[in-house]
């Protein structure tokens, strides 16, 4: 329970030291860090998040609205994702269902190591007994720090006492052998004064050493702080080069997650999906898909795109399921003759941040408009699924739609500040491959797809004609304004419809 360890270690050191706790750096993965999913244990319905620690052995708190069959219980397991440990899984807890609302369950799970988890659904109702799995990856995203006043507090304490002890030994050197009404000579006046000052001494000494250690201890402590693969982009004429290096090289951190820049697999299709979004204005976006030319080295040639300064956020995932958001940026010069867009590729031009808030509605070039069914009010922190339907220039539901990279549409919700960025699916937060992942070390064999899965494969595909409406579980991690971007198709065209919402 390091989290724990950490800040109590802390308080500890200042009570010792008297010196006031300096703040840490804090590294974050960009996006949000908590996963929102919609599940299926057989004819149970799950709407999962999972708000993960920022410390990690850490807290995940679990909360799950189901719907569909009635459900009686529900037990949850912390699991990690591949490996020997994946075969045994602990007992499970069992969650609270809340008086006031019976359809809510809320619980508690210790992650305590770093990597790609998943968190097991144990489901009993009248229906029968079903599992399902959520992919959760769990990372330290920052140290623990200590608040000023409590710091200085604990410094005068921590003062007070080792004032006390030097003054008890400098009285047990001085009285403990006196007889009852005697008075201390000098020489034992003088003895106590050094026996206390020595006693002080040594407890500096053993201040300074506890010091020493904890520093180091530190400093091991916020070298496991995640860090994503650092990304280094060249553009030559319209030829985009992404080289991926990773942070440790042909190596697993201290907490055995893979670091590698050469075990990706395919996502929907693709082993990279690659927004590139003109900054500041935030008024192009596009949604790219790179091939893998050599270890780390993801290429493509660009489309015809505006000039100016490109904020790249690559979504990519590791062989054991961890999902990882590597971003860059790249300057597209005037006049770069780009290439056609590809046939699994999108492009949105709305207006920029400056011309004011995007409503509900938005016109795309072909005169379909697509909704967003907006709450009245949205606030940070909250699990949503937020709904948006595409209507033909009639007005009417658009009757042609099509899958897009295998799913209903993809969606970005992108911070107008650059502090936040998640693309997301119809199922939720989760990356496929890590739910497919999921699937099968749960023993749900609804994918069909194995635990050793190649790195390249098809996603399945839906066979049946799609509705004009889609809903993406999501929750905003921070109040701010925020730019939606949301992807359907529907007869061979790939629309992007674009949203602002002012999250409070």
């Amino acid at each position: 329970m390091k989290g724990r360890l950490f800040s109590v270690r802390g308080m500890l050191l200042v009570l010792l030291l008297g010196v006031l706790a300096a703040p840490q750096a804090a590294r974050a993965h960009v996006g949000s860090k908590d996963v929102f999913e919609q599940v299926s244990a057989g004819p149970y319905k799950l709407f999962v998040t999972v708000r993960t620690p920022t410390v990690i052995p850490g807290v995940a708190r679990i909360e799950v609205r189901s719907s569909g069959a009635a459900v009686d219980n529900i037990r949850i397991a912390p699991v990690p994702m591949t490996g020997e440990a994946a075969k045994h899984p602990p007992t499970p807890d069992t969650m609270l269902q809340s008086p006031s609302d019976p359809a809510f369950y809320t619980g508690n799970l210790w992650m305590m190591a770093s990597g790609s988890w998943e968190v097991r659904f144990d489901v009993s109702g009248a229906a029968g007994h079903y599992t399902a799995a959520v992919p959760v990856p769990a990372m330290a995203l920052s140290t623990m720090t200590m608040h000023r006043s409590l710091g200085l507090t604990l410094g005068m304490l921590g003062l007070f006492l080792m004032i006390g002890m030097a003054g008890m030994v400098a009285a047990a050197v001085r009285d403990a052998r006196l007889e009852p009404g005697a008075v201390p000579s000098p020489e034992r006046k003088r003895r106590a004064l050094v026996a206390s000052a020595a006693a002080f001494v040594v407890m500096v000494a053993f201040v300074w050493g506890g010091a020493m250690w904890w520093r180091v201890d530190a400093a091991d402590y916020s070298s496991n702080v995640y860090r994503p693969l650092t990304v280094k982009p060249s553009l030559e004429g319209n030829q985009l080069d992404l080289r991926v290096v990773a942070f440790k090289p042909d190596s697993r951190d201290r907490d055995g997650h893979s670091r590698s820049n050469d075990d990706f697999i395919a996502d929907h299709g693709h082993l990279m999906h690659l927004y590139a979004i003109r900054w500041p204005q935030m008024d192009a976006v596009f949604h790219l898909h790179p091939m893998l030319a050599g270890k780390g080295d993801f290429r493509m040639a660009l489309p015809a795109m505006p000039a100016g300064e490109y904020r790249l956020y690559g979504d990519v995932v590791h062989r054991n399921g961890f999902p990882e958001t590597l971003t860059a940026t790249v300057d597209v010069p005037s006049g770069m003759a780009g290439g056609p867009l590809g046939s699994e590729d999108a492009e949105g031009t709305p207006p920029p941040l400056s011309k004011g808030m995007l409503g509900d509605s938005y016109k795309l070039p072909d005169g379909y408009v697509m909704v967003w069914d907006k709450p009245a009010t949205v606030t940070a922190n909250t699990a949503y699924a937020f709904r948006f339907r595409l209507l033909d220039p009639d007005g009417k539901a658009a009757t042609d739609m099509q899958p897009y990279l295998g799913m209903a549409g993809h969606a970005a919700f992108v911070k107008t500040d650059g502090t936040a960025f998640a693309h997301t699916h119809p199922e939720g937060s989760a990356a496929m491959a890590a739910m497919m992942l999921a699937d099968n070390s749960s023993g749900n064999e609804g994918t069909g797809m194995s635990m050793n899965m190649p790195a390249k494969m098809d996603m399945p595909m839906h066979s049946e004609p799609l509705s004009n409406m889609v809903e993406f579980p999501y929750g905003f991690p921070s109040p701010g304004r925020y730019r939606v971007f949301i992807q359907m198709k529907h007869a061979g065209t790939v629309e992007t419809g674009v949203f602002d919402v002012m999250v409070e």
